[in-house]
């Protein structure tokens, strides 16, 4: 038996803390609610063991040991292709570990094979799928443990992986349009400061020389062009350092909790970039919500797994105050209004969910309908991107020009009245 130390809210909104003597988590969880409470969170503390017994958790955190010396991680499409599969051999009425083992002999050696078979061991030495998963927190998150708990205290842990699988899909399909947006732009920004750098350290200098024994009155314009260039000719390893070091820098400052949150923000009020990173986040938040709500996850505790998932600060801060208005017996929508994150269409179809009872519904229409606007944003801004990068790369090459022309042209027609 294990002893768990769980907080909990009862029906007047109150906060409660206490602990729970249950065999699994799933016991605990299913003995809280008994009680008329319910649980926002719970951790176990002790394991009580009668002699010459092994419980399955000291064997998991064995075995988290042992994962630890694995390098890197699993990617998305590898968890997500997995939970589709499991899915399948759960409808088709597989039990768990011969589903599990029939999917670890398909996969190649690495970090996931060795998790799953773990996880396998685990639920042969008496643990819960959800709680053998748990233990591997590199590879599965609190987001996918928790579905997975809700569909085994459902009985429809096959209906639950499928949504998962759905949920994964289309947030990496989200992810692809805008990565995939961004490649077009990113090359020609690259390609146009290489050309531009070349200009600077190896065509630049030659003027100069030339100016110089020509001992010419130089522009403000030529001075400063000309000194740019001595400076990327002489201190060149500037190139690599400085945007590595703007990157080191905002690593660093999104640790704080205030910087991040206000980088966060402007993120959101960027042009043409603010419209995608706010929409695609406010897909994010509505989707993961509507999956959890749908697979029987309790409200606040979906909450708390939609926070960490988000990924940025703002709308964590937003979600957090959610979170805080329901544990007061208040609705969603009214801090969902204030925080100004969500337009007002948004707030409106979470408020009409919550009054019919079809949140998740609604939630996922939000979740469609945002995708939507996020495809038709990328393409303009990519059809914005096109004429902005050749009026910058023309600028800037004509700047080049004629601050090199200027004193030629001079020093020619200097000549001619002579």
């Amino acid at each position: 038996m294990s002893i768990f130390q769980y907080n909990a809210v009862d029906n007047k909104g109150q906060a409660v803390k206490d602990r729970i003597e249950a065999s699994t988590s799933d016991e605990a969880i299913a003995r809280i609610r008994g009680l008329g409470y319910f649980p926002t969170s719970m951790k176990e503390i002790h394991v009580r063991q009668k002699s010459g017994e092994t419980h399955a958790t000291d064997t998991s955190s064995k075995k988290r040991g042992e994962i630890s010396l694995s390098f890197g991680g699993v990617k998305s499409k590898e968890l997500t292709i997995f939970t589709r599969q499991l899915s399948t051999l759960q409808d088709a009425g597989l039990p768990i570990i011969r589903g599990l083992k029939i999917l670890a002999s398909q996969m190649k050696k690495g970090l996931f094979k060795k998790t799953i078979l773990k996880v396998i061991e685990d639920i042969e030495g008496g643990n819960t799928l959800s709680g053998a998963l748990g233990g591997h927190p590199r590879v599965f998150d609190k987001l996918f443990v928790n579905v997975v708990r809700a569909g085994e205290v459902s009985g429809s842990l096959d209906v639950i992986l499928q949504r998962l699988a759905d949920f994964r899909e289309k947030i990496e399909r989200l992810v692809r349009k805008i990565v995939g947006a961004m490649v077009y732009p990113t090359v020609v920004t690259i390609v146009a400061a290489a050309i531009l750098i070349g200009l600077m350290i190896f065509i630049i200098p030659n003027f100069a020389k030339i100016f110089e024994e020509l001992n010419l009155e130089l522009p403000t314009p030529t001075k400063m062009l000309i000194t740019f260039s001595l400076i990327l000719k002489t201190q060149w390893m500037l190139i690599p350092s400085v945007p590595f070091g703007i990157l080191i820098l905002y690593k660093i400052a999104g640790k704080i909790r205030k910087v991040r949150l206000f980088i966060d923000k402007t993120k959101f009020k960027l042009p043409i970039f603010g419209t995608i990173i706010n929409k695609s986040t406010v897909s994010r938040f509505t989707r993961t919500l509507a999956t959890l709500t749908s697979s029987g996850v309790p409200i606040l505790d979906a909450l708390n797994n939609v926070k960490d998932a988000t990924g940025n600060a703002a709308m964590a801060q937003a979600i957090q105050r959610i979170h805080d208005s329901i544990r007061s017996g208040e609705s969603i929508a009214k801090p969902l209004r204030a925080a100004k994150v969500c337009n007002e269409m948004v707030v409106n179809m979470v408020e009409v969910g919550e009054e019919t009872g079809e949140l998740d519904k609604m939630l996922t229409k939000v979740a469609n309908n945002y995708d939507d606007e996020v495809d038709r944003a990328v393409e303009t801004m990519i059809s914005l991107i096109e004429p902005i990068m050749i009026v910058f790369l023309g600028g800037s090459v004509g700047f080049i020009v004629i601050a090199m022309f200027v004193p030629l042209i001079k020093l020619m027609q200097g000549l001619g009245a002579q």
